[in-house]
């Protein structure tokens, strides 16, 4: 059986290959590579925002369609987006919605034992569920399709908050940053161990790794705050790459407007 420590090394492995992976995309030739990224921010943000208050079930799952078509279109395969996306989400919120289905009163439709399924408790679990698949869906297509850095800039000049851009942009740097400390930990340990520990000593190990990312984390922290203050960090992260929108954006933010406005009107 795969001791502690490797099955950790692996999964430290396999979170540094999926940001590779998702680099590599966002700089692939696809359909939402090519659009402004100020447009996608937009766009794709007012569409979360309409799944969010849509009250019609068949109005998220137009939308959720039309970001798997935009998804393919855009080069990311749909198994790599079941696997990153839709069953995390399906496991954890289909676990929170499971109960609605039978604790939401209303017309029961199924019995299971003693247990009454209502109409009711199915739609608001349908409603639950897809409002989730179809906010994350499209969450990842930007993430996916945009590299962070112009992520940042594009939610700067949208008028977010500077602390917001740069708290995102720290963390996404540093997780990276603990990742990779996290994995020579592990690595160290392994060529210093022989055989399978016990559950003792893994569950020892586990503390002990966990107190010394938690204390590095801090340490690096000051330091860095430290060092971009010494080289005239004021909270403004700027970034070199220059935006320009063309024809097609503009095309693209209409088509991004028309059918937000058309999801809300559908979805009352």
């Amino acid at each position: 059986m795969t001791g502690y420590i490797e099955r950790t090394i692996a999964s430290l492995i396999t979170a540094s290959e999926r940001a590779a992976i998702s680099e590599q995309l966002a700089f692939s030739e696809g359909v939402l590579q090519r659009v402004d990224p100020r447009v996608k921010v937009a766009g794709l943000f007012a569409l979360i925002i309409v799944v969010a208050a849509s009250r019609q079930v068949r109005v998220i799952a137009v939308l959720f369609v039309i970001a798997a078509v935009l998804a393919a279109a855009s080069n990311v395969r749909m198994r790599r987006l079941a696997g990153w996306v839709w069953s995390p989400v399906l496991f954890f919120t289909g676990a929170i919605a499971l109960p609605a289905i039978f604790l939401t009163p209303g017309r029961p439709i199924a019995f299971l034992g003693t247990a009454t399924v209502t109409e009711q408790g199915l739609r608001a679990a349908a409603f639950l569920i897809g409002r989730a698949e179809t906010a994350s869906t499209l969450s990842a297509l930007l993430v996916l399709t945009t590299p962070w850095p112009w992520v940042l800039k594009a939610l700067r000049i949208l008028r977010c908050p500077m602390v917001v851009v740069a708290i995102l942009g720290m963390t996404y740097r540093y997780i990276f940053v603990i990742l990779q400390a996290a994995l020579e930990m592990f690595e160290a340990r392994k060529s210093r161990t022989v055989g399978i520990l016990p559950p003792a000593e893994r569950r020892r190990l586990a503390s002990s790794a966990a107190g010394v990312l938690l204390s590095k984390s801090v340490q690096m922290s000051s330091e860095v705050h430290l060092a971009m203050r010494s080289r005239g960090f004021r909270g403004e992260i700027h970034v070199l790459h220059d935006f320009r929108a063309r024809a097609a954006d503009w095309c693209w933010l209409a088509g991004f407007g028309l059918l937000a406005a058309a999801a809300l009107w559908w979805g009352r």
